[in-house]
């Protein structure tokens, strides 16, 4: 094998990870124009350049509950996909997010003699990290995307390199004018951002709380507008005084004022449009009874983790109330509240730790040194 003609296997469960692959695929394909690219994964690897073998819709699951219910379609897949290493003899097997599964993907091609590169790896920090081990026997190197996990990882004998979070590479986010402008959004305007998530069951379990907060601050005077980052297929109902903008989250959030911003990547999106919030979750009630007994992490915020204090306040489980909401969010309305300068000051520093853009051409490096070893 030379490295131009290598065979890799690209892995992705779900559309976040379909994208982050996608630019994978594209830096790969600038380095090695010849070599064969076969994937699990979505659309936007297609189209990058990938051959996708094993598409992933209806693969994608969240939450305790639902990968139970989902256990047996990914057996039938991790067959499939032992009996493909046989077969094709891949050079490298590069494995995107998608945790718990990947990591039995990723000891299928230990088993067959593959090497693995795992990009934005389990979040064993978070909890369970006894799997520690079982990731170091089966990967030969991560690529991390929070700047804390580069230390996590080699502390408990993981070789893994910080490559940047890919959120970086998608642009600067849009100026405030132009982003209110673009949304016809009047100078006046005091704007909340509401943030529910993209699942359907996400969405169900905390629009609600989120729909009551906006409602509230309307009737108060503190909002005057409520713009809701919708998904493309969820449903808000109740929804008649709200705006809903599907596909313009850093859109959403640069234009807005404040923020309720349900905990996950969106966070991260506001830290870097400057937009200070409050940041609710709420999962099902077996997977949080089950979960509280593992977490290792004093945050569930991923601005929080990175930041290394709270920034944000968090509302979390039974902790989630509209009430809560509305006497955190309405003293941000006010860029010189101590509760607004002070979240700014730790949003500066979130974006400083972030780094710069170049998550996937740093993987795609790690991935050919790989290959040449």
């Amino acid at each position: 094998m030379t490295v131009a003609s290598a065979r890799i296997f690209l892995s992705a469960g779900e559309p976040s990870g379909d994208l982050h692959g996608a630019a994978v695929v594209r830096a790969l394909r600038e380095r090695l124009p010849h070599a064969a690219l076969d994937a699990f994964g979505g659309p936007r690897m297609a189209e990058a350049g990938a051959r996708v073998l094993f598409p992933m819709e209806g693969f994608a699951a969240f939450g305790i509950v639902e990968i139970i219910e989902k256990v047996p379609a990914h057996y039938l897949l991790l067959r499939r996909m032992e009996r493909e290493f046989a077969r094709n003899g891949y050079d490298l097997v590069i494995l995107i997010d998608y945790p718990g599964f990947h990591l039995h993907v990723a000891e299928a091609a230990r088993r067959a003699g593959i090497p693995v590169l795992y990009y934005i790896a389990p979040q064993l920090w978070a909890w369970r990290p006894q799997r520690a081990k079982r990731l170091a026997a089966a990967c030969d190197r991560l690529a991390v995307i929070l700047p804390f996990e580069e230390a996590f990882f080699r502390n408990v004998g993981v070789e893994a390199e910080y490559v940047g979070h890919p959120l970086l590479d998608r642009g600067a986010p849009p100026p405030r004018a132009g982003a209110r402008e673009s949304l016809g959004i009047g100078a006046g305007e005091r704007v909340l951002a509401l943030f529910p998530g993209s699942r359907a069951g996400e969405i169900g379990r905390m629009w609600p709380p989120l729909r009551e907060a906006g409602m509230t601050l309307l009737d108060r005077g503190v909002a005057t507008m409520v713009i809701v980052a919708a998904s493309e297929q969820g449903a808000y109902p109740g929804s008649g005084r709200f705006t809903l903008v599907r596909g313009n989250s850093l859109g959403v959030l640069a234009a807005a004022d404040a923020g309720i911003v349900k905990s996950g990547t969106s966070t991260l999106e506001a830290a870097l449009t400057d937009t200070p919030m409050v940041v609710p979750y709420r999962v099902n009630a077996i997977t949080a009874f089950l979960t509280r007994r593992l977490i290792t992490v004093k945050w569930a915020s991923l601005v929080n983790l990175v930041a290394e204090r709270e920034v944000v306040p968090e509302f979390l489980q039974e902790d989630l109330s509209a009430e809560r909401l509305v006497a955190a969010v309405t003293p941000l309305f006010d860029p010189a509240s101590p509760a607004t300068v002070a979240q700014r000051q730790g949003l500066a520093l979130v974006r400083e730790r972030l780094g710069t853009p170049g998550a996937a051409d740093r993987v795609a490096d790690i991935a050919t040194a790989l290959l040449a070893a």
